[in-house]
């Protein structure tokens, strides 16, 4: 019986230490639960966080790492590529940018996190609030994702739309309101792929009529938007009415074009319809000065991003199109909205009004502009006609030229390889250049010498005959001239055009302060104006070099480069008591004219020369004299410059100059004109730009 009890006493003591023991194990279990499993939750990234990290995945366009944060099965087991596919398509698509998010509030039981978003798109801002939830596994919470996490009311049927709506370009006008660049009407040839019979045999027959390689054509029509009965645009034509067959049929590239679109229009499967294109109304009248627009490029839309381009638009590249595109170009419109799988709007998310583009109305005058380009058509030359009072640019023009409708259309290979190569080099800007300016300059030489003091109008330089040199040192350099004269002062040296005359003064006035007085005048510096010159030159270097080069100097040759638009405005000094103008080519309300250089000569020093010049149109011993008319007192100077390769070349051409304008500012229509003609030589000299101006002037005072 004792050892029964003892036995049983043994029990309960066991008993007694295994739920002490098994009490021990539980508090440990507890513990390491606490210390390990709850502190490691602890350090799991809150779904707050987690959130916001998923947005700044958006803007990084990062949507592997998106895909990553993910609950794969809570998700509807959305796969990679197509959850890679559909926000990337949405988010790039609208072009999103600046993405902002604000956590409102946290639900920890449902562990739904509230939160405001906003971010900038292509139609402007958009912002919501929304919510996101999210699972607790075992490494910590994942996202569950559906559409409306991109935008609250969108479902995984529904699509994002963007619309653009194209803003309409400004056009380009002249100052009587003609037009220079606007909207016009072209052909459009598209085929139809449906339509056509004898495959092969068409698309070979179509490339040879569009200029077009038919594995060219092949591509366009096997993109993947195309089907049996889309129009799939080809190239853009000149459009040719039927009516303007009966006042140009003489001209055969008009008759071509239209016997191509009639041969074009009776292909089974080809279309031609209207569309509307950038037109130029002068063409090559005025194409260096307004410029051309073309689609934009790849490269392009990189140089400008956020700047409103798309594939679809245009873009200046030269001439007043190029330097006003920001004005001109406009900003397009946007619509940001959803739509379902009908095709039925849902809702509007962003909207974004259109912007059309600014007219540009130049000073231009049409009509100048033709003439002096229907004069000068044949010639390598520019021309630039200003109103000498008021610094309004009156006419821009370069020749030869080309056609810069053909830019908006698209050139053929033949056509461009043909420009590229041509000898005249007719996309070459000329009256953005500088060039030697011969006998202009010695007016400028003169108001130099007698602001400087250093020339007396009355003083006799003597008669040296056809050749002379300082003396002995400048070797066998020899200055000539053309004519012998008495008494050999100012007045009779620039109606004569004297270069010896002229050489000497140049002496007179020496290195420094020749330099010196052709910095004021704006040597070297850029020319105030909208269109950028190239800057004058005095030297090739720094200096004038040596005593032979400032002699040349005096009358426009040595290593003197003048641009016409610059000559003009110095020019304007004989019109405005010493005072240059600055130039200027935009209309503007509160557009004003300024000097650009005050002061520059005296008023004695400028009717000095003026005089002088007076002579040289008026007077029968004049060399401009063919340009004279009784009814308008004109002014000017001819010249000729002599392009050598060294002292010994004979075969050097010759540049002929002429500057002409009215002297009193009280006549209706006041004009200066600078005109420069290459290759002179044996035409006549600058005589042959005398009688070209001659008729351009009649025009312009008959009117």
């Amino acid at each position: 019986m004792a050892k029964r009890k003892n036995r049983d006493k043994r029990n309960k003591i066991r008993k007694y230490l295994w739920g002490i023991v098994s009490l021990i194990i539980i508090l440990l279990s507890i513990t390491l639960y606490s210390l390990f499993f709850i502190r490691e939750e602890e350090s799991w990234t809150k779904p707050e966080e987690l959130l916001i990290t998923y947005m700044n995945y958006i803007s990084e366009q990062n949507y592997k790492e998106m895909y990553k944060m993910i609950d794969i099965e809570a998700s509807g087991k959305i796969d990679k590529e197509d959850f890679i596919k559909r926000n990337s398509a949405i988010y790039q698509g609208i072009e999103v940018q600046n993405m902002k998010i604000r956590i409102t509030s946290y639900n920890e039981q449902k562990n739904i996190v509230q939160y405001q978003t906003s971010f900038d798109t292509l139609a402007g801002n958009i912002s919501f609030q929304n919510e996101a939830f999210f699972l607790k596994g075992e490494k910590g919470y994942k996202l569950v994702w559906d559409d409306s996490l991109i935008y609250p009311n969108l479902h995984s049927m529904d699509k994002i739309k963007v619309a653009t709506i194209p803003a309409k370009r400004g056009e380009i006008l002249d100052r009587n309101g003609h037009l220079l660049a606007g909207e016009g009407v072209a052909s459009s040839v598209g085929i139809v792929p449906g339509r056509i019979k004898k495959w092969d045999s068409a698309i070979k027959q179509i490339g040879n009529l569009l200029d077009m390689k038919p594995e060219e054509i092949e591509k366009k029509l096997s993109a993947k938007w195309v089907k049996e009965d889309s129009f799939v645009p080809m190239k853009t034509l000149p459009k040719i009415e039927e009516i303007e067959l009966t006042s140009l049929e003489q001209k055969e590239e008009i008759l071509r074009e239209y016997e191509r679109q009639q041969q074009l229009s009776e292909i089974a499967g080809v279309m031609i319809s209207d569309t509307k294109v950038r037109f130029y109304p002068l063409g090559d009248v005025a194409a260096h000065l307004v410029g051309y627009v073309q689609s934009v490029t790849a490269e392009d839309l990189e140089k400008h991003i956020g700047e409103g381009y798309t594939a679809n638009s245009v873009i200046g590249r030269n001439g007043i199109e190029g330097r006003f595109e920001s004005e001109l170009k406009g900003k397009n419109g946007c619509r940001i909205y959803i739509v379902d799988s009908s095709g039925n709007e849902i809702e509007e998310l962003a909207y974004k009004m259109v912007e059309h583009g600014k007219n540009v109305k130049l000073t231009i005058d049409s009509e100048l502009q033709k003439a002096l380009y229907k004069q000068f058509q044949e010639d390598k030359s520019c021309s630039v006609a200003m109103n000498p009072y008021t610094g309004e640019v009156l006419a821009l023009v370069s020749t030869p030229s080309y056609d810069n409708n053909d830019f908006v259309l698209g050139l053929s290979s033949e056509k461009w390889i043909a420009i590229k190569e041509d000898e005249d080099k007719p996309m070459y800007n000329r009256f953005k250049q500088t060039w030697c300016p011969g006998s202009t300059f010695k007016p400028i030489i003169a108001a130099i010498g007698l602001e400087l003091g250093v020339i007396n109008p009355e003083e006799d330089y003597e008669n040296d005959g056809l050749s002379w040199q300082k003396d002995t040192s400048w070797g066998s350099y020899h200055v000539t001239t053309l004519h012998v004269y008495e008494p050999v002062v100012l007045e009779n040296a620039l109606m004569c055009s004297d270069n010896i005359y002229f050489a000497k003064a140049a002496l007179k006035i020496g290195t420094e302060k020749m330099k010196e007085s052709l910095l004021k005048l704006g040597f070297q510096k850029e020319i105030p104006f909208e269109i950028l010159m190239s800057k004058s030159q005095y030297s090739n270097t720094e200096n004038i070099e040596t005593e032979i080069q400032l002699a040349d100097s005096g009358y426009g040759q040595g290593q003197i480069l003048l641009n016409p638009m610059h000559m003009a405005c110095i020019y304007t000094a004989f019109c405005n008591q010493g005072n240059i103008i600055k130039p200027y080519l935009v209309c503007g309300p509160e557009t004003t004219s300024e000097y650009w250089i005050s002061n520059a000569f005296s008023n004695n020093t400028i009717n000095f020369v003026l005089e002088g010049m007076k002579k040289i149109i008026n007077d029968p011993h004049g060399t401009g004299y063919k340009a004279h008319r009784e009814d308008v007192l004109l002014a000017g100077k001819t010249g000729t410059a002599e392009i050598k390769v060294s002292k010994d070349d004979t075969s050097g051409t010759e540049l002929g100059w002429f500057a002409i304008f009215t002297v009193e500012n009280t006549i209706e229509r006041p004009i200066l004109i600078v005109n420069m003609v290459e290759d002179v030589k044996e035409r006549g000299g600058s005589g042959y730009v005398v009688e070209k101006d001659k008729q351009v002037l009649e025009g312009w005072f008959n009117k």
